[in-house]
């Protein structure tokens, strides 16, 4: 491995972690900034998010952001990280597991989604980017409708 390639897989670790913490700290601005190119592919239909399909980075944030609104906490758990980078393109592959709380539910306070994750990322001019977010669902457990 070159000293190139590793900084490449360090940049793209830090970018995939960045994904998740902004996510749960709600920190879109920065999702935006620093982690989306401006449109991406999105699929989160393992989830029944529906179609697949090119978005802009602007609407995944609102849409993640009416979907937080409620939960006290989320916290993602993501690695096992499988990166593979072909120039100026990369694939990350994740685990991650996802903990939603809502201290006022009444059917048990968490939800857990289990999955992974397909990233794809291009090299832009400001740094890594994530141009594609696929979910792939294992499972869910414990309140799924947070009621």
């Amino acid at each position: 491995m070159t000293p190139a390639s590793l900084a490449d897989k360090v940049a793209l670790t830090e970018l995939a972690n960045k994904l998740f913490m902004y996510c749960d700290a709600k920190l879109w601005q920065r999702l935006l900034d620093e982690v989306f190119t401006e449109s991406i592919w999105f699929d989160v239909s393992s989830g029944g998010g529906g179609e697949a399909k090119e978005m802009a980075a602007a609407d995944v944030c609102k849409l993640w952001n009416e979907g937080f609104d409620g939960l006290d906490a989320a916290h993602h758990q993501a690695g096992h990280y499988l990166i593979t980078v072909n120039e100026d393109s990369a694939i990350i592959y994740a685990y991650a597991v996802a903990t939603h709380y809502k201290k006022a539910a009444t059917q048990g306070h968490t939800r857990t989604f289990v999955g992974s994750y397909d990233l794809t990322a291009q090299r832009t001019p400001i740094g890594w980017r994530l141009n594609q977010f696929k979910y792939n669902l294992k499972y869910m457990d414990g309140n799924v409708t947070m009621e």
